[in-house]
């Protein structure tokens, strides 16, 4: 894992860092696990453009992720790690005793070989997934599911994890990527270690079609615009636009927007970071 600088050969290399890709061991996915992935260009079900500044890219195709880890008991042995293009981390391919294939999101420090497996009574070792209840005090983990048998939706990006600060009865009490502070039920399922590719947050595209490969369309500023397309267009010469908002007029700077009644407010201890 790590960056490369290329040389100034053209104008969009002359500030490019790029991934080495050191840690991939394949090129060609896993066919049984992959779905067609069609592009929406930005409009909803009837044709009409809902999102802006969404088109192109390059044509993919999904991997199928396992989020759940539901297969207990069951030990797997880590075939590939592989780059997919869906998602800024790794993922590996693990073939299960059962002969069974499946895609996780790849942790740090996971090696082609190493076996991994998921449950009740299971070692912290990078890569198993393991119920709250059990995981030692002050590991890291991501993957991680707000319900149980739902999921990790939590921590799942190039980097990132979270750690396990204590339990108290029925929840266990995790300090979230963001710096925030919570209760989740001790239910739940993580996964051990961090997600693979810590240096993404390194790398610099270099040049604008990079972005479009990526399917995102040149945004334009709220400033630029006139008063009729933006709360912030319009004014004589280069006008800075006042207080930054959205184009529906919410305030972007400072604002609360969590509403304070949602249901979820309890579980929270601190808020993140601002």
């Amino acid at each position: 894992m790590g960056v490369r600088k290329l040389k100034p050969v053209t104008p969009g290399q002359r500030h490019k860092i790029a991934n080495t890709f050191s840690e991939i061991t394949t090129n060609k996915p896993e066919k049984s696990l992959l779905e067609p992935l069609k592009k929406s260009g930005g409009r909803n079900n009837s044709g009409r453009r809902t999102a802006r500044y969404i088109g192109g890219g390059h044509k993919r195709q999904y991997r199928i992720i396992d989020f759940k880890r539901e297969k207990e008991g069951v030990p797997a042995l880590v075939k590939t790690i592989e780059y997919d293009p869906n998602r800024t981390a790794r993922i590996a391919l693990l073939f299960y005793k059962d002969g069974e294939k499946r895609y996780i999101i790849a942790p740090n420090g996971l090696q082609v070989g190493q076996e991994v497996v998921s449950g009740l009574g299971v070692a912290p070792e990078v890569g198993n997934s393991m119920y709250l209840s059990e995981v030692p005090l002050g590991t890291i983990i991501h993957n991680i599911e707000l319900r149980p048998g739902q999921g990790g939706i939590l921590a799942r990006s190039a980097g990132s994890y979270a750690q396990l600060m204590s339990r108290d009865g029925r929840y266990a009490i995790i300090k979230l990527p963001s710096g925030e502070t919570r209760m989740i039920l001790t239910t739940c399922k993580a996964t051990i270690g961090s997600v693979s590719n810590s240096d993404h947050g390194l790398e610099r595209s270099g040049k604008a079609g990079r972005s479009r490969w990526l399917g995102r369309r040149p945004r334009t500023r709220g400033v630029a615009m006139n008063p009729v397309d933006h709360p912030m267009g319009g004014g004589e010469g280069r006008a800075s636009g006042g207080h930054p908002r959205s184009r529906n007029g919410i305030l972007a700077k400072g604002q609360k927007t969590r509403s304070p009644k949602k249901a979820s407010n309890k579980y929270i201890i601190e808020r993140r970071k601002k």
